[in-house]
Formats: structure tokens, C-alpha cells, sequence
């Protein structure tokens, strides 16, 4: 690709769910530039196993689904945003079939699944518990085969540019070539591959974050990382995940002495949100001075487990351990980036023809604490909202004169393993499942050290990295999966949002939604 070779009505920057979705709706109304710092099967989307809740069940509807939300988000989810997501989702698990999805069926209809919050079963999945991969690697194959699409894979974007305040494309590391665009649309994915112990693939190191920032973009909620309850704590294993159907299915939590404690922590037991789960294990671990728990499904059907699960059992096996029989070893995980950019009820950001959708945003649907299996179901949404917005408000055709040089680093792209393995063994140590005053301080310390002598991506890693130790330290309770240990207790003076601009201070506004199309 020679420099300013491309120009494409949309682009899209990210090939996970929610980029693939909306490559392929906006190849309805024009050209589509596709692109992904790795490849199409490297994509957080495509680890997903749990499923994608959606409300298609005859005992189940909207409303409910909204109710479990909201509980779920400690009160701070919008309801605006995810009455959107509650209403809109049975039409986007049509409109993936009509797209030749194939999901898990029953006689009687959809094989639903139950996780940890929810009060009906209604977990729609593929494959077991591979839907996030079977999803993705059909809509990859349909991407493949559209005219519309030019695919550019293991091409990062160095900066985003601007001409007269809107976005209007990308400049990329292939030769520092420039795609520009009428529309953009960010969908790079969360950030907690910046921690060691982390069931997302490598690449989810925030760098879309850090794009959208640095052409002053507004986000929100950064101090809201989720982390999974249950990955395997084998120490010759990756921090493979779980998945929360596990439980839904009746698995049992026991500590080190063979004790079954969720019970004590929560009347739902097992099947309690992820925040109440994830911290009930920390303090399991903590009194008992383990660095793991057990998951056990020595009660459950074996033919059942082998079935439902059956790539959890098959990677269980390769460690030496069997699903059916064995007491597995697990322990939190950094697994989901609750925050992001700031974007309003169509994805729209705060900077002009700039869109941002799936992990990468933050829409207000997930609140404090993210509702098992919302995610993917929200890159479906939002995505669809996105190109539909996108299309009915038309954009300025771009002008070259006026484009702007943004912030982006514009060198040394490639990525400095030891400075990532810093920022990791940071976030890790002080910026984990439970925060304190004097380690947020220190890592926010040791990070802008790292940022200011690092380029590229690096430097976009520990950008983003201390923006979400800041506002950690900023928001003093603990509420969701944000835990200070020095502020134990939920405020009702901090049920706001967190709002980080480049050129203000951090600061609370009270709704997270502004004034939509």
C-alpha cells in the first residue's frame, strides 16, 4: 500500500464482532476499509464462549432482561442505553441466522443456557461453548466474499486524522499509508491483555482507547475492569477461561478445603453476578492463603458436561484434568474493559463521524459490573446502530487541505515486549481486583514514566493503562467491580460516571447519555 492510496466511504478499524458486523452492514451503502492490527481468528470476540443473551424465550421478555441489567450495573447503568439493547437484541440474533449462523436448537426451539445474574434462561450459543468462534468465523467468511470489503489484516493505525473537528480516516503502519473515510468506526477492542493473568488474547491492549483520546474524544468509566471469576490457575496453562454456563448448568464453587462458600456470600450462590463471584474467590484465596479455588461438576451428568462443554473439557484434558471427574483450579482473571469511548444511543463519539462500538466504547449499558453474555450482544447492537446513523446523517466529503496531523505517535509502531511485560506486572500489582491509595499512586507514577520515554504502541499501552489507574484513584468506594480496599463501602455521591478529555480534568457527570440523533 503506497501512502494516500486508499480512500473508502467507511472504515473500520477492528475485526471482532462488532467490526464484522459492521463491515458488513455498511457494505450495503458503499466501500468498506476493514482493518485489524492481527488477524480475523485473533479477535477477543472469537474466544468468547458464553453465549449472547438475548430475550427470545416465550417465559422471558425485554423488561426482565432490563431488570437483571440494571442490578447487575450497581446503579450506574443507563436505562436509555440498555432498554436499546434489551428491545433490539432478539432482531439481531435473526438477523445473524439470516446470515447463515447456526445456533444450538432443541426440539422445542433455541437451547438456552442461564449465567450468573440472570433470572431466566436465556443465553442463545453455538457450538457449545465455542459461539463466540463459530459467530466470527462465519461472518469472517462472509467479509472474505464481499466485493465491498477490502480486508487489511496485521496493519495497526498509528493516528486517526481530522479536517475541521471530524474524524476523516486513519494513518496506518503499512508504509505510513493513509486511509481516508466519510465514516469511522472504532471497534479495537478492551484492554485487559495489559494485565498478566487474563483470559483475552494479546492484542487487547486498549490502543483504540488511546486513538480516540488523543483527537480528544471523551471517555468514560475507566476504572471498571471486570474479572472473570473462574479461569484455570494451572501454572503451565495460559489463564484459559471458564465460562460462566459452567455454573449455569449447576457447577459448585469450594475453596481449598473442600468448602462450597458461595452460599455464605450471596443468596444466589453460584449463579450471583460477577463482581459479587470474582470477590468472593479474592477472599476465599486471601483467608486460606491459596492463589486458586476449585470449580467442581463432579455431580453433573458426564455425557452433559462433555457436550455442553465440550472445548472447556477438551482443554481441561490437555492439562491433565477431566471436567467430569476432577476438582478444576481457577482464579480471577482481568477479562473485560467496562469503560471506553464515550459515545451516545447511535455509537456516535464525541468527535464528529468518529463511531465507536463493542469493548472498545462505553455506551452505559454495562453500568459497574457487566451482565454475563451482554457483551456480544451489545457489538451487535450498537454496531447496527452505528452504520444506520451513520447513513441517515450523511457526512462532508473529506478535503485534503484541511486534513488535520493528529497527536498519534507517528514511529515505532512495533511492539517493545519488555516495557508491555512492565505495564502488565503494574496493573497486575497494583491496579487489579482490589485497588488501594499508595499502589494507584505508584503505578500511575511509574506508568507516566513509561509513557513519556516510549513511542507507538507502547506508548499508546501505558497511556491507557494510567488513564485507568487515574480514574481508579479518582473514584474513592467501591462499587461494582471496582474494589478499593481503603474505601470498602458503595457512595451514593459517586453514582456517576467518570468523564477523562485530554485537555480537562477528570470529573463526574450524573447520566452518561447525552442529547442522541
Amino acid at each position: 500500500m503506497r501512502a494516500d492510496a486508499l480512500e473508502s466511504d467507511f472504515l473500520v478499524i477492528g475485526a471482532g464482532l462488532a467490526g464484522l458486523y459492521a463491515a458488513l452492514r455498511a457494505a450495503n451503502y458503499g466501500s468498506v476499509c476493514l482493518l485489524t492490527k492481527t488477524s480475523l481468528s485473533e479477535t477477543n470476540s472469537a474466544w468468547a464462549q458464553g453465549g449472547i443473551a438475548a430475550a427470545v424465550d416465550e417465559n422471558d421478555s425485554p423488561r426482565l432482561h432490563l431488570e437483571d441489567t440494571l442490578k447487575a450495573g450497581r446503579g450506574l447503568c443507563d436505562e436509555r442505553a440498555v432498554d436499546v439493547l434489551v428491545r433490539e437484541g432478539p432482531q439481531c440474533i435473526k438477523e445473524l441466522e439470516k446470515l447463515g449462523v447456526a445456533f444450538d436448537r432443541t426440539p422445542s426451539g433455541y437451547e438456552l443456557g442461564r449465567e450468573g445474574g440472570h433470572s431466566r434462561r436465556r443465553i442463545v450459543h453455538a457450538g457449545g461453548s465455542s459461539t463466540g468462534q463459530r459467530v466470527v468465523a462465519r461472518l469472517s467468511e462472509l467479509v472474505l466474499h464481499n466485493p465491498n470489503i477490502t480486508l487489511i489484516e496485521h496493519t495497526p493505525v498509528i493516528n486517526l486524522l481530522t479536517a475541521d473537528g471530524a474524524c476523516v480516516g486513519a494513518r496506518v503502519a503499512r508504509e505510513q499509508a493513509t486511509v481516508l473515510a466519510r465514516v469511522t468506526v472504532l471497534a479495537t477492542g478492551g484492554a485487559a491483555a495489559l494485565y498478566h493473568r487474563t483470559t483475552n488474547p494479546p492484542g487487547a491492549t486498549g490502543e483504540g482507547i488511546a486513538l480516540a483520546y488523543r483527537i480528544g474524544a471523551e471517555l468514560a468509566d475507566l476504572e471498571f475492569i471486570q474479572f472473570h471469576p473462574t479461569a484455570l490457575a494451572v501454572p503451565t496453562a495460559r489463564s484459559f477461561l471458564i465460562s460462566e454456563a459452567v455454573r449455569g448448568e449447576g457447577a459448585y464453587l469450594l475453596n481449598t478445603q473442600g468448602e462450597r462458600f458461595m452460599p455464605k456470600y450471596d443468596e444466589r450462590a453460584e449463579l450471583a453476578p460477577r463482581d459479587v463471584v470474582a470477590r468472593a474467590i479474592f477472599e476465599e484465596m486471601r483467608k486460606l492463603k491459596s492463589d486458586h479455588v476449585f470449580l467442581s461438576m463432579q455431580h453433573l451428568k458426564p455425557d452433559l458436561v462433555r457436550s455442553r462443554f465440550a472445548n472447556i473439557y477438551e482443554v481441561c484434558l490437555h492439562y491433565g484434568l477431566d471436567l467430569t471427574r476432577d476438582l478444576i483450579p481457577v482464579a480471577p482473571a482481568a477479562h473485560y474493559t467496562i469503560g471506553g469511548v464515550r459515545t451516545d444511543l447511535w455509537a456516535e463519539t464525541t468527535v464528529k463521524n468518529l463511531f465507536a462500538i463493542g469493548e472498545v466504547s462505553c455506551t452505559g449499558v454495562h453500568g459497574a459490573n457487566r451482565l454475563a453474555s451482554n457483551s456480544l450482544l451489545e457489538c451487535l447492537v450498537f454496531a447496527r446502530r452505528a452504520i444506520e446513523a451513520a447513513v441517515r446523517q450523511g457526512s462532508s466529503p473529506f478535503r485534503r487541505s484541511k486534513l488535520g496531523n493528529c497527536e498519534g505517535p507517528a514511529s515505532g509502531v512495533g511492539l517493545a515486549e519488555q516495557g508491555l511485560d512492565q505495564i502488565r506486572r503494574v496493573m497486575t500489582e497494583h491496579v487489579g481486583l482490589v485497588r488501594d491509595r499508595s499502589g494507584l499512586e505508584r503505578a500511575i507514577a511509574e506508568l507516566r514514566d513509561l509513557e513519556t520515554t516510549s513511542s507507538g504502541l507502547l506508548r499508546d499501552q501505558a497511556l491507557v493503562a494510567r488513564l485507568i489507574a487515574q480514574s481508579a484513584l479518582f473514584r474513592t468506594e467501591t462499587r461494582g467491580v471496582h474494589i478499593r480496599s481503603d474505601f470498602p463501602n458503595e457512595d451514593p455521591a459517586w453514582q456517576a460516571h467518570s468523564i477523562v478529555h485530554k485537555d480537562r480534568p477528570l470529573r463526574l457527570e450524573r447520566h452518561l447519555q447525552r442529547e442522541s440523533l
